[in-house]
This record gives C-alpha cells, structure tokens and sequence, in this order.
C-alpha cells in the first residue's frame, strides 16, 4: 500500500449529515488509486453517503467521533452490482461498502459505520406480507438459480426489495476491517465472499434488524475473526459456502477459519456453520469467547439440512465460556427449517468442543442428524453445564464421545 493520506473534506465532504458526500469520497478513493495507494481519512463529524466502493490499496479509515452515515434510499444504491444474497448468485442493490476482485483493502479507525436502517427503511422490506414484501424476489432468485438461469440474468435492485448488505468484499484478497463500530444494518452486516486472507478485528457490531448477522465469511479461505464483539438480530458469526443449487454449482468452500476472543451477546447463534453449507466447511477453529444473553438463542451451532448438502468437518470450539442462552448450548441440527428428505444429505463429522462451560440453557446438547446422514464423531473434553432446564436430544449420531 502507497503513502498518500487524504482527507475526505479535501474533495468537498462536509460533515453536517445532510450535504451528499457521495461523490467526494469516491474522488478521495480514486486519488489516492492513482498515486499507488495509502489512507483516506473521514475526519470527526456526521457525513451522509451512498455506497462507497473500494479500489486496490485503499484504507478508508474513520477517525474518531467520526460517523458515515448511509442514506436510506435504495435509489442511491443503483446501479446494481454482483453480489451474493443469502447464498445465492445475482445483481443487485451495492452494499453500502463494497469491493469486487480487490487486493489489500482495509477499513480501519474508532468512527461508526451506521447503515440508517429501521422498521420504516429496509427492514420493513422483510417484515412486510405479500407482494409488498421481499418474498415474491427471493421465490424468482431461487427458481433462477435451480434453472440454471446465467447469474448475469439474475437482474433485480429497483422494485425487487431484495435487502442489499452493509460491508461486502467479492473475491478480493488481503483484506483487514478493524477498530470500527457497525450499526443499523439492511440484513447481514460483514460479508467476505470468495476473498481471502481476512482480517476482522475488535470490530463491534450493534445491529437488531432482521437477518442481521454480526460477520458471514462465505466460501472464504483463511479468515481470522478476533476481539469483536457482536449484538445482532441474526446469528453472530456464521460460516457459509452458498446455498442449494448455486452453492454446488459454484462448489468453493469456507475453510480455514479462526475465531478467537470474541463477546457475543444477542442472537440466533453465537458461532454458526450454515445453513447454507453446498460448497463445504472445515478446518474451523472458535477458541477463548464469552456468550451470555438471554436474548442469544444458541451458543454453539451447526445447521444444515437435506437441501443444502455440504461436508462439515474439522471443527473445533475450546475454552468457551456461557453464561445464559435461551435454547441449545450446543446445537448440530440437520434437519433446519424442517426439511428431514432431500437428494443432498449433508455430511458433519469430526467436531469436537473441548472446555465449553455453561451456567444456564435448555438442553446442553441438540444433536439431530438424519437416518441416511447421521453425524459422526462428536466428542465432548471436559465440558461442564451446570443448570440445564431440559433433557439433551440426541438422534442419528455415531461416535458421541462425551
């Protein structure tokens, strides 16, 4: 990365939260491009802006007190882009920060990234019913994609109300987000796709909308995730590797992943594998992180189910420690959403939890594999749940060591 600094008010940003500083950022990042990379600045202060899109060599850095603030209307966030929604191939709206076949990108700093969304933008997308809803989009985007439909056809954005994401990185490489604070998020929140060599530290993400996942490293290889905390209306970390027919076709795992020290707070999962597992998952690590809400539903889970398909294996979570969660302390379940039948049972086998302690759940154990698909080598060292409100579940596993 080059040596130029720049400061987003050199290219006419101005910090009332009002004036568009759209277009000044842009010229700071395509300046900073030209002269062989280095840092672009946000000074203190509330800047209102559209999408922001990141070139080689680029660290947006936000200093303290400093607030970019995303605009609420889905017109800026035209024209569509290639992306990934819920694992699935298309075009459609530009994340708020978004990069596609990047190499050495950061965004760094103590500001806040706050995506302005609320039950009157965005998220009132989901939570509305029929054709006002997102629903009739994602029906079209997943038959296309079991079509076989060219993703370059896969066409939505204006009028299609499919969400897009906060932070999305495609097929970039060396990448580094750390200091930041995320909040008020469209749906998921940090999204690595098909990058590698990721670096996400002591970032929190503060962020209650619907499917809002705190961080989602998707068919990514080599992804550390390391001191943040996460309190989120969705799953706080969940691994991917694509969904259904598209996560096959495209058939990239998530591999290499390390998660270390991190405070999970709200959400569905504190660690998740899933659901959307097609391309595969292993060599997971979780080791030193806290959960304890009781509005986090699951500490440890994994989530798959006769649709998705998918080889999990070699995962390990160690020295966990769980004050209070709603259900499961420990969840691997392969019949999610209720799906029991299907031609692509997936595979789980070789997952081990060595030091995970809990004060209070349901269950400590949900583990639900399937007749032609049960997981296989599970094993439990030192482990201690101490007021468990239910009995563990325990159907098709083979190898249970506990």
């Amino acid at each position: 990365m080059g040596s130029a600094v720049v400061k987003i008010t050199d290219f006419g940003a101005v910090a009332d939260g009002r004036t568009d500083c759209t277009a000044a950022i842009a010229a700071s990042i395509g300046d900073v491009a030209r002269t062989g990379g280095g840092r672009v600045v946000i000074p203190p202060g509330t800047y209102h802006t559209g999408p922001i899109h990141l070139l080689d060599d680029i660290d947006l850095h936000l200093t303290a007190g400093a607030v970019l603030q995303f605009s609420q209307d889905p017109d800026d966030y035209l024209p569509i882009v290639r992306t990934r929604y819920e694992g699935v191939d298309c075009y459609n709206y530009s994340p708020f920060v978004y990069a596609a076949g990047r190499a050495n990108i950061s965004l760094t700093g103590k500001g806040i990234l706050d995506g302005s969304a609320d039950d009157h933008h965005w998220w009132d997308w989901t939570r509305a019913g029929g054709d006002a809803g997102d629903g009739p989009a994602k029906r079209e985007l997943l038959d296309a994609a079991a079509a076989g439909v060219p993703v370059a056809e896969r066409r939505f954005g204006s009028g299609s109300r499919l969400r897009p994401g906060f932070v999305q990185f495609v097929d970039c490489r060396q990448v580094l987000v750390e200091g930041l604070t995320i909040r008020n998020s469209p749906m998921w929140v940090l999204h690595p796709l098909l990058c590698e060599d990721v670096i996400i530290r002591d970032v929190t993400v503060d962020s209650h909308g619907p499917n809002n996942d705190g961080c989602n490293p998707e068919s990514c290889r080599n992804v550390l995730i390391t001191g943040c905390t996460f309190d989120t209306g969705d799953d706080c970390i969940a691994i991917k590797s694509g969904k259904d027919h598209d996560g096959r076709r495209v058939n990239v795992p998530c591999e290499n992943v390390v998660i270390t020290d991190c405070l999970m707070r709200a959400g569905h999962g504190g660690i998740t594998l899933g659901s959307e597992t097609s391309g595969g998952i292993r060599n997971v690590v979780g080791e030193r992180c806290t959960m304890d809400s009781p509005d986090l539903k699951r500490a440890l889970r994994i989530k798959s189910s006769p649709r998705r398909g998918g080889v999990i294996e070699n995962v390990r979570f160690r020295d966990i420690t769980i004050g209070s969660v709603a259900d499961a302390v420990i969840e691997i379940a392969l019949d999610y959403e209720n799906v029991r039948s299907g031609p692509y049972p997936p595979t789980v086998r070789d997952i081990e939890f060595s030091r995970v302690t809990a004060a209070t759940a349901a269950p400590a154990l949900n583990l639900v594999g399937l007749p032609e698909a049960p997981i296989t080598d599970v094993r439990l060292i030192d482990c201690s749940f101490a007021s468990m409100r239910s009995a563990d579940r325990i159907e098709h596993v083979i190898g249970l060591q506990q």
